[in-house]
């Protein structure tokens, strides 16, 4: 009946092949919707700088009432301010003001708060995101405190250009300008004193600007740093998390801010060509939400580590270096860290606690139990009462303790 003897498989097999390109159609436009989905919103017009504006340090350029997540007791704004890259290239930055609704006769306390890891593109800004103040310890506890917080976006997530992720310079003058900026404020009054505080990324951007602020903003009074977590000893941290997928994904943010950077620092020369894209992808998305689980996605397809020279090598290691926080904070000094966090060793900031310690450093030092690298700063952390007690502490100008002495 067939001339071949198999020629009444072909239906089937065509049958087989067109389910097959279905298959593989679909897959394609349900990876690239949601790849489109998960890029960064664009800011809109407030983020860009206004024509002509003279970018002082400092300066408030803009400000605007602003609503999302705002707790009923507060009242919130954001504000455009100018500031300085870590070259002392003018830029512009956007931060969050919070203020109690209750009115005050005397000034108020500032906290300045430096915000975790959400991204390394412009897009990324707290202030754009669904939750802008997302795992911000204390802020209930700090509003009914009669304090305002100014939690800057810092330079490049909602305004214009690279953000300085892990850079201390960057960050820290991120930092100080919206101490500077919100000082300017006419809606509010301040008492000279000013907090910082700070979680992982932020905090390592806290640790910077306590050591900075007598250089580059000797004006401002910082009473306390407070850092949670902090993103310390950066070539240790990098190294220990390069081959899990919250450590490719941060090795991507650094690849790209510190590529922009630093000329030294050549991407085609740190990570495998086939890797690249996906890092690059990767470094272009924010880590807030759901559009987070693309770039996860895309972590778990890389595998090992992103590195094709280790990390605790050549340029990249010595850039790292560069920006590890070791220059001595002269105010109170606070930091904090979670027992089972696995993302910031507790080993590693126990390391850096005591070498900080070692080199003159006065601060105080906690450790939590069974609290890992987002819980130590969840509502329910007791290291939420440990820093409001000690932020009191800070604005009644009462000794700090010193903990050096008693470290294990």
């Amino acid at each position: 009946m067939y001339a071949n003897g198999d020629s009444g498989h072909r239906p089937l097999w065509r049958r087989l092949w067109r389910a097959f390109l279905w298959i593989a159609f679909f897959i394609v436009l349900a990876t690239s919707i949601a790849w489109y989905l998960s890029r960064p919103d664009a800011p809109d017009a407030f983020y860009a700088a206004p024509t002509n504006a003279r970018l002082v340090p400092g300066a408030l350029l803009r400000n605007e009432p602003f609503a999302r997540d705002v707790p009923a007791n507060a009242r919130g704004w954001r504000i455009l301010y100018a500031t300085t890259r870590g070259d002392g290239s003018p830029a512009v930055a956007s931060a969050l003001v919070l203020a109690p609704k209750e009115s005050r006769s005397t000034p108020r306390g500032l906290i300045a708060w430096t915000h975790g890891t959400t991204g390394a593109a412009t897009g990324c800004a707290p202030s754009l995101l669904e939750h802008p103040f997302a795992n911000m310890p204390g802020l209930s506890e700090a509003l009914a405190a009669g304090w305002v917080i100014v939690a800057t976006d810092y330079v490049g997530q909602g305004t214009a250009g690279q953000h300085p992720y892990l850079i201390g310079e960057g960050e820290a003058r991120s930092a100080l300008d919206s101490i500077r900026a919100v000082r300017a404020f006419s809606q509010l009054e301040f008492a000279p004193d000013t907090v910082v505080w700070g979680h992982s990324q932020g905090g390592h951007a806290a640790l910077w600007t306590g050591a900075l602020a007598p250089t580059y903003a000797a004006e401002l009074h910082l009473v306390g740093v407070a850092a949670a977590a902090p993103a310390s000893d950066l070539k240790a941290l990098v190294d220990a998390n390069q081959h899990a997928p919250v450590g490719r994904i941060m090795s991507s943010y650094i690849l790209r801010a510190y590529a922009a950077d630093y000329a030294d620092v050549r991407p085609a020369e740190l990570v495998a060509s086939w890797k690249l894209p996906l890092v690059n992808d990767i470094a272009a998305q924010c880590l807030a939400g759901k559009r987070a689980l693309f770039s996860v996605g895309e972590a778990l397809a890389l595998g090992g580590s992103i590195w094709r020279i280790p990390p605790t090598q050549g340029a990249l290691a010595a850039r790292l270096e560069q920006n590890t926080p070791r220059s001595i904070v002269p105010s109170p000094l606070f930091i904090a860290q979670g027992e089972t966090d696995e993302l910031v060793l507790p080993e590693i900031q126990r390391a850096y606690v005591r070498e900080r310690c070692a080199a003159g450093q006065a601060l105080e030092y906690r450790s939590y139990a069974g609290r890992d690298h987002l819980s130590v700063v969840a509502a329910d952390s007791p290291y939420v009462a440990d820093l409001i007690a000690w932020t009191r502490a800070r604005f009644a100008t009462q000794a700090a303790a010193n903990t050096c002495a008693s470290l294990d």
